[in-house]
């Protein structure tokens, strides 16, 4: 009965650690999601061109890969918790600085400190909790980080309705005579700074502390996760799976030592956190407001149809956290690219049917519903797989060795990738439209399925000592 109530508390003190871990990925979410009720007040403010203002909204994304990348070798080097709380500091200034910008310059500065930090918890978050929790729901505490992401985002777009509904507009003045779009931006400083003071309650990660040959510590932080009696059996099994020579991980492990190249688990990662974006999912959110006006709908209206895809992604994701240690993750993922396919063939359809009229794109009959329902089926199957799946994989899947460095180059090519998409939306819808710009999501949509069959290996209820790189 003893050991029911000490694993009891022990899984108790998972969740807890790991929910705190999430509120980074709310804080991804957020900053990601902010941006699409703004719009029209930084181009009221800073005047910018079509070509400047994709750069203002994607500019985040250069730090997010920055980030990334640099985030995997800085919590090899500082530690996994110490990086999220750099992580929850550059959100808070970022919050502050985006919202204050007097120019266009100093907006993009802010923002791309709010994308380092982005890009830092969207690596590190997920392969803490990985590393701090248990093979058998290992991917359900990891898929909440997506659940985070999308609650972030969702909470960005009710904040920036209520805001501009309060306001009248975004671009009119709100509390203390500042415009509503500044608020919007302010508004994540109370989460930032949440996220900060809980990070220190936190331990640090034991795999962390074995590869850092801190022993003592890591034991003491596997007692208090597993108990006394399992710790020291944990602790062999990380010390084992380690390189033998112990030396810190570095950029090199990458390649295989035998032949010279890169490793092929490396190269499905970079594969997975690619084909992760060419789908064009952050198209919807961050250019949702301007695709909906595009189709014909109100400002308002389309904030409202902002929220509706937050709230379907949200249960989304709930169905992933009840099915991803059932089914396995590989399931989930090409199942997920074959809906995306078909709901992007159905946009295309859609809005192939549409004429200009006065610049905006107006679809005959019952095309505006059919585009609504499709984008909204995308979101789902996108927030069933590859939103959280993508993630989880990526926290779990390469060997203890090379886990931070695999993370960063992954990362990277993630934000990397989301940023050309992000850059070019705006510039191929001027230029060739919507129908012909989702047909390119949609040809990478059908590729990503036979990706996923041919070079993605399941992961399911493996300990991270057993992954193969």
């Amino acid at each position: 009965m003893q050991q029911a109530v000490n694993s009891g508390e022990n899984t108790r003190l998972i969740v807890l650690i790991s929910v705190v871990a999430t509120i980074g990925g709310f804080l991804f979410g957020f900053d990601s999601g902010v941006i699409n009720g703004t719009q029209d007040g930084l181009h009221q403010t800073f005047k910018s061109g079509e070509w400047m203002q994709g750069f203002e909204i994607a500019s985040m994304l250069l730090g997010c890969a920055f980030g990334a990348f640099s985030a995997g070798r800085l919590a090899d080097r500082l530690g996994r918790r110490n990086v999220l709380i750099v992580s929850a500091l550059l959100f808070l200034l970022s919050a502050i600085g985006a919202g204050a910008a007097p120019s266009s310059a100093m907006f993009i500065i802010a923002r791309v400190l709010g994308g380092f930090a982005v890009g830092a918890a969207s690596v590190i978050s997920p392969a803490y909790i990985a590393e701090v929790a248990p093979a058998r729901y290992r991917g359900r505490l990891a898929t909440v980080q997506q659940i985070a992401i999308i609650s972030g985002l969702t909470a960005a777009f009710v904040s920036n309705y209520l805001l501009a509904a309060t306001a009248g507009a975004s671009t009119e003045p709100l509390w203390a005579g500042h415009a509503a779009w500044r608020w919007m931006f302010w508004m994540q400083a109370v989460p930032s700074l949440l996220f900060l003071v809980l990070l220190l309650a936190i331990p640090e990660s034991p795999r962390y502390l074995m590869v850092k040959r801190r022993k003592d510590e890591a034991l003491q932080v596997l007692g208090r996760l597993f108990g006394a009696a399992e710790a020291q059996a944990k602790l062999a099994e990380i010390d084992a799976s380690l390189s033998t020579d112990h030396h810190r991980p570095r950029l090199s492990d990458l390649r295989d030592k035998a032949s010279g190249r890169i490793r092929p688990i490396v190269w499905v990662g970079i594969g997975l956190a690619t084909f992760q974006q060419l789908v064009g999912i952050n198209v919807v959110f961050y250019y949702g407001a301007v695709l909906w006006q595009a189709v014909g709908f109100s400002e308002n209206d389309a904030l409202l149809i902002n929220i509706l895809s937050g709230a379907l992604s949200i249960g989304a994701c709930i169905v992933t956290v009840l099915l991803i240690d059932r089914i396995g993750r590989k399931p989930l993922l090409w199942v997920g690219s074959a809906g995306m396919a078909v709901a992007l063939a159905l946009l295309v359809f859609s809005f192939a049917s549409g004429s200009l009229v006065d610049g905006r794109l107006q679809l005959p009959g019952g095309m505006g519903t059919l585009a609504l329902v499709a984008a909204n089926a995308y979101v789902v199957f996108f927030n069933v797989s590859w939103g959280p799946v993508m993630w989880v994989m990526l926290g779990e899947m390469f060997p203890n060795q090379i886990r931070g460095s695999a993370l960063a180059v992954a990362g990277a090519a993630q934000w990397t990738a989301n940023f050309a998409v992000t850059v070019t939306f705006p510039i191929l819808l001027a230029a060739i439209g919507l129908a012909a710009t989702y047909s390119l999501y949609l040809v990478a949509a059908v590729i990503s399925v036979f990706f996923v069959l041919r070079f993605v290996h399941e992961t399911k209820g493996k300990e991270l000592e057993q992954m193969e790189g």
